[in-house]
């Protein structure tokens, strides 16, 4: 008869262990998800009916499997789902990661340039490019074909629709201006927000259909009935990732693709997000949540 030892071997405890380092250092930073969302929000015009939007943040190109030739895997798989607009949330670059590879914002920029969408690529700086140097940062993504809106605000059409599309620079580096942001827009006329970090979402009037966030990277390690144990944010999990409803005011926060400080992630993939908006239907008393 099988009699249980008093102590397991050292191999079957470190099993377990080699298998979650294996997933948290290597297989799941190494991922990408394709999330596709559908949204319904308020002030849009039928004419903004289905608009996808790709929303592409905290790229951190140089995080060990986040390089130049990841960067191209990405550029393909972001034109692949068609999006009708691209809106980059910043943190293009990155500082001092473990295992990080310096590689410059120029030579980011040339492969970004490959992005595609017929209402044009748009963005804001996060606090990593401005930690580098904001100006060399905007000027090569500029460069690469990206409107840049820090503190500024453009009018596109969609279906012959207005629809406009404001940026605050950098809420941590305390660089937002919302009021220059917002400044011009008509009232009556609809607003999606780009912002780096979603610490500013309180400040947002209801007249705005979407706030967009990243910066938070989901906290990058999401614990089971533990939560996320750490978001850099001053509200930690309330804005940690995902669709928030707060006052009849819509943020959408993606989790992004590369790492800072550590190149770790456990049940917070890397991901591109895809957005279909929709005009909420006057018999709608709850938008649909994405999950």
């Amino acid at each position: 008869m099988w009699k249980p030892t008093k102590y397991l071997p050292l191999s079957m405890l470190l099993i377990p262990f080699l298998s979650l380092a294996g997933w948290v250092l290597w297989f799941e930073p190494q991922q990408l998800v394709v999330r596709e969302i559908e949204l319904e929000l308020p002030h849009l015009a039928p004419a903004h009916d289905g608009l996808r939007i790709a929303l592409l943040s905290d790229l951190h190109v140089g995080t060990p499997y986040r390089g130049l030739s990841n960067l191209n895997g990405v550029v393909g798989r972001v034109n692949q789902a068609k999006p009708d607009l691209i809106l980059f949330l910043g943190d293009l670059v990155i500082q001092g990661i473990v295992g990080g590879a310096w590689v410059s914002p120029e030579a980011c920029a040339v492969k970004l340039s490959g992005l595609r969408a017929p209402l044009g690529v748009y963005g804001v700086m996060g606090n990593h490019d401005w930690w580098l140097n904001a100006p060399r940062v905007a000027t090569a993504l500029e460069h690469g074909g990206m409107t840049l809106l820090e503190n500024s605000s453009t009018r596109i059409a969609v279906k012959g629709s207005p629809l406009w599309l404001a940026g605050v620079s950098d809420f941590n580096e305390k660089q937002d201006d919302l009021d220059s942001a917002l400044r011009g827009i008509p009232q009556e006329q609809p607003v999606i927000l780009l912002s780096h970090s979603p610490d500013i979402f309180p400040e947002v009037p209801d007249r705005i259909s979407l706030t967009v966030a990243g910066h938070t990277h989901g906290g990058q390690v999401n614990l089971p009935f533990l939560g996320r144990i750490w978001v850099p944010s001053k509200y930690k999990q309330r804005y940690a990732s995902g669709h928030v409803i707060e006052q009849g005011r819509h943020l959408f926060v993606t989790v992004g693709i590369g790492s800072s400080i550590l190149p770790i992630r456990f049940r917070v993939p890397p991901e591109i997000v895809i957005l279909t908006i929709r005009p909420t239907l006057p018999e709608s008393r709850h938008p649909r949540q994405p999950w």
